[in-house]
């Protein structure tokens, strides 16, 4: 029932801001979501690297997302995007020498916050692109990842057999993923009947793709919360865990599904 009640508060909110929001606006609020998922996710590695300074991965997000998102190239410098390696190579590694980080943590505090900034960034650049091109687009995303998602978990859990990672994610199975893949490639099809007057194969390719991408995003945070010895990332959406659990499968796929869109001249030209 709480599932179920939090997803009936969020998804008219979330359209609203999809639709209604500038540009600027719509950034500005996937940044700060995706801040509270990146907190939660300092918390979980913290587990390796307890005194290693993580929290570097917070303000890394907005700044990925700022820079590398190509739609607001008419309000900040063309110059940016240099920042995300300049920060990535020599920003973190100065401050894990700077905070005396120990030995045996340097290392794995690099690989994290690199990760982690990445990993939290990219789908805060992917998500403004789109929203700035076409709101579309976005919402045919959050169709393919989370009635995928649903999909995946409701005929996983009645028909599902044969586990699909069983170390890393033992209650999901391939039936369940078969599931989510046909309701992207429906969403994809329906989406281009609807919006282009046309069955078009290769935005359906895409959406198996996307979908795919978001499977792997589930299982990857799955695999760092199994690791750190923890079932759900936070409890701030009652229902569904914490922020990076209902946003890990979209981490994956709106980075994928930008890029692929992009690929095949498939996203609409900003007028």
């Amino acid at each position: 029932m709480k599932r179920v009640l939090t997803a009936a508060v969020g998804v008219p909110l979330a359209l609203l801001a999809l639709f209604k929001l500038p540009p600027i606006g719509f950034f500005a609020l996937v940044a700060g979501l995706f801040c509270l998922a990146a907190w939660e996710y300092v918390q979980i590695v913290a587990h390796w690297t307890p005194d290693a300074p993580l929290w570097a991965v917070i303000p890394l997000v907005p700044l990925v997302g700022f820079s590398l998102a190509p739609g607001f190239d008419s309000w900040h410098l063309p110059e940016a995007l240099p920042l995300v390696p300049l920060v990535l190579a020599v920003g973190v590694g100065g401050l894990i020498l700077l905070r005396s980080t120990p030995l045996a943590q340097g290392a794995p505090a690099m690989g994290s916050i690199v990760f982690g900034g990445l990993y939290l960034g990219l789908p805060v650049a992917a998500l403004a692109e789109l929203q700035s091109r076409s709101p579309w687009l976005v919402l045919l995303l959050w169709a393919i990842v989370w009635i995928g998602d649903s999909a995946a978990f409701y005929v996983g859990t009645a028909l599902g057999r044969r586990r699909l990672a069983p170390v890393v994610s033992p209650k999901k199975s391939w039936e369940g993923a078969f599931a989510a893949l046909a309701i992207g490639a429906l969403s994809a099809l329906a989406f281009s009947v609807w919006r282009q007057g046309a069955v078009d194969f290769m935005l359906i390719g895409l959406a198996l793709v996307t979908s795919v991408a978001a499977q792997l995003g589930d299982l990857v945070e799955s695999l760092i919360k199994r690791g750190a010895g923890i079932k759900d990332s936070g409890t701030m959406l009652p229902g569904h865990g914490g922020f990076l659990d209902r946003f890990d499968a979209l981490a994956f796929a709106a980075p994928v599904w930008w890029f692929a869109l992009e690929l095949t001249e498939r996203l609409p030209l900003r007028p």
